[in-house]
């Protein structure tokens, strides 16, 4: 075979070796005959010739140089016509071992190959011909003959280099709280959401409250906490599945479900070779079995899907996954065990489910609802915010000015956002900041980060110690934050007698508008004066939708003053819904717009006496008045007379009208102001 390969591939032209030619040289041509010799044996002369064909190697295979005929066989080993450089004489013996080499692996992998095939013809003589493609793949396993490809290696390295490159840790990952302590402001949610999860009967629970609060990082700590009790029910690496409501997406078909889990279909979607060669759907567990024997944490579960969020709860009431599939044939033998068992028994799936949004409850489903315990978690207050920058500046080793702080509060009520502001200062001063020194940041860095961020303070102080006439605050919520409403009313007499118009806000809804109808008619019950003797104007401050009758005795209380040119507190805020015969009704969301109040500067606050419960005592410093009538409510927000005493409001007969006069003869203003008026809760 020798002869017959020097015959077919030495050039013609090539000069005979001269007798003295160097024993060495003479070595290395005998190797280079030695591997294509070894290479015509392994594939044959015919596929040789045919491949170097293909590896543009015939010219260099038939080359008196010997540097080219390495070059060729290079070319022809790594099966790569691109290798273009000719080796020199001194690099030949180093590219001869190692082509050596390659050829070996390349025997042993094709003997390796012989054996496979002749164990699985051995197998197929055994049995029958049906389980011909199971067999090899069982002894391609058996052998452990899974090889990866060069393109496949490149990949898995390129991924492997990327993950030596590390910028820095993120500034939120280095100041989030990492013990209860750290989380500021939200004591009685935390001990809330800790005593159900530390009871041996857990419970699924719904947090509600504004964003940035800390309900995520809350719920985290309170399971590395309730893990050390004896009597939790979390071993010690029960996990903490997080994910996001809002990004959940799922197929009715179920072919696709991160949530719950999916089945895919070994016709369009694919599956394992062994599988989807034989028909064989594939179940996927989704985080519902992740998070089995821990907790799983759902962010914005009010943005779940109404029929995912239905989905869940089969879920939480077996405390299984189960699957389904058109595919699945239960008396299939080729059915691996596991997948039997998830069709046929479903995937664990006993967790606790806790479900954080910044969405109203009427967004979460009612009868998941009804299987949850419900936690608010409340605003932040300026003081808590400027808690949270001052423990944040600790962490990053930086001096802050207390004014600095109280300046940042200003800007947000979300103690996320404050850390971002914080951050971003940090930067600023760091890159003005020399060698050696300490960074200091400064009021001028906050005033620069919220100018270039388009950041505006959130509230300002509005109220005041001077009173005036017919300016009043009322209170409203969006959410979970309650604020001040500013409501003023202005009055003329009419230009004729009983003709007096009434103008208010076009945008502020007609459930207002009706409100203000119910002042006028309280109006008359008190003073006897009728609205269509004057020009009235109402106007809420700043505009908007007023969505709900609690601004009642807000606008009572302004059209009052304004008729009666009485001066109102203005350091008194009021909520209520104003009745026909003066009664104050209850609202809701008071405690929310209590933090409002207290954001404005306001001292004492008015709430109907049905709400008495809704606020502890001493919420937030308040003085806070619960009150049953429109006179009780204006004993605190009328200015005191000049002798000290509450304004009193001399009742007069509204003509025209024996309803009035028996509504009016129904209420004693003075009895109602000296005798039911409550004293304020004691403020901390």
């Amino acid at each position: 075979m020798l002869k017959f390969f020097k015959r077919l591939f030495s050039s013609p032209a090539a000069p005979a070796p001269e007798p003295q030619a160097d024993a060495a040289a003479e070595r290395l041509d005998r190797e280079i005959d030695a591997l294509y010799s070894i290479l015509a044996d392994e594939a044959g002369s015919d596929r040789l010739v045919i491949k170097a064909g293909k590896m543009d190697a015939m010219r260099l295979m038939r080359s008196p140089v010997r540097g080219e005929r390495v070059l060729a066989l290079e070319r022809i080993v790594y099966e790569n016509p691109t290798i273009e450089r000719v080796p020199t004489e001194s690099e030949i013996p180093a590219i001869l071992v190692e082509l050596s080499e390659r050829i070996a692996d390349i025997m042993a992998r094709r003997s390796m190959e012989d054996k496979i095939e002749q164990k699985i013809q051995e197998k197929l003589e055994e049995n029958h011909q049906d389980y011909v493609q199971d067999i090899r793949m069982q002894v391609l396993k058996d052998e452990k003959s899974a090889l990866e490809s060069p393109q496949a290696a490149k990949k898995r390295e390129e991924l492997e280099a990327l993950e030596k490159v590390h910028l820095t840790q993120s500034v939120m990952e280095l100041l989030r709280p990492k013990t209860l302590e750290e989380v500021v402001g939200q004591e009685r949610a935390v001990k809330a959401l800790a005593s159900k999860l530390a009871s041996p009967y857990p419970q699924h629970l719904l947090l509600y409250g504004p964003p940035g609060v800390g309900k995520t990082t809350a719920a985290r700590i309170v399971l590395e906490a309730v893990k050390k009790e004896a009597h939790s029910p979390f071993a010690a690496n029960a996990p903490f599945v997080e994910t996001d409501g809002t990004t959940l997406r799922w197929d009715s078909r179920d072919m696709t479900n991160p949530l719950l889990g999916s089945v895919h279909d070994p016709i369009y979607q694919g599956a394992r070779r062994d599988l989807a060669d034989g028909g064989i759907p594939e179940p996927k567990p989704g985080m519902v079995t992740e998070a089995h024997g821990g907790i799983l944490f759902i962010d914005e579960i009010g943005e779940m899907d109404e029929m995912l969020q239905n989905k869940l709860l089969k879920v939480l009431e077996d405390k299984r996954a189960f699957f389904e599939s058109a595919y699945y044939d239960h008396t299939d033998e080729k059915v691996p065990p596991y997948i039997r068992k998830l069709f046929e028994e479903g995937a664990p799936a006993d967790f606790v489910l806790i479900g954080a949004t910044t969405r109203d409850a009427s967004h979460i489903n009612p009868a998941l609802r009804s299987r949850c315990a419900e936690i608010y978690f409340e605003p932040l207050t300026p003081k808590h915010i400027e808690e949270i920058v001052q423990n944040a500046a600790k962490k990053l080793k930086v001096e802050v000015a207390e004014e600095v702080v109280r300046l940042i509060s200003e800007y947000t009520t979300e103690g996320r956002k404050a850390i971002n502001i914080l951050a971003d200062a940090y930067s600023l001063a760091l890159s003005r900041t020399k060698e050696g020194e300490d960074v200091k940041i400064s009021k001028g860095d906050i005033y620069e980060v919220a100018q270039v961020s388009r950041l505006y303070q959130f509230v300002t102080k509005k109220a005041s110690k001077k009173p005036e006439v017919g300016h009043v605050f009322g209170l409203g919520v969006a959410g979970f934050l309650g604020s001040v409403i500013e409501i003023e009313a202005v009055v003329f007499p009419a230009e004729e007698k009983g003709k007096g118009q009434v103008r208010f806000n076009e945008t502020a809804g007609s459930m207002a508008k009706d409100s203000v109808f119910n002042a006028a008619s309280v109006l008359r019950h008190l003073t006897g004066k009728s609205i269509h003797d004057y020009d009235v104007h109402i106007n809420v401050i700043g505009g908007g939708n007023i969505d709900g009758p609690s601004a009642g005795t807000a606008i009572l209380a302004a059209l009052v003053s304004a008729v009666t040119e009485k001066p109102l507190r203005q350091d008194v805020a009021v909520t209520g819904e104003i009745s026909l015969a003066g009664r104050v009704r209850p609202v809701g969301g008071v405690f929310e717009k209590a933090y409002g109040a207290k954001q404005a500067g306001i001292r004492t606050l008015v709430i109907p006496k049905e709400n008495d419960k809704d606020i502890p005592e001493g919420h937030l410093g308040l003085d806070i008045y619960a009150v049953e009538t429109a006179e009780e409510a204006f004993a605190v927000l009328f200015a005191p007379e000049a002798d000290g005493e509450p304004l009193r409001l001399k009742l007069e007969k509204p003509q025209n009208s024996e309803k009035g006069r028996a509504d009016s003869a129904a209420i004693d203003t003075e009895n109602s102001a000296e005798s039911s008026l409550e004293k304020p809760k004691e403020a901390v």
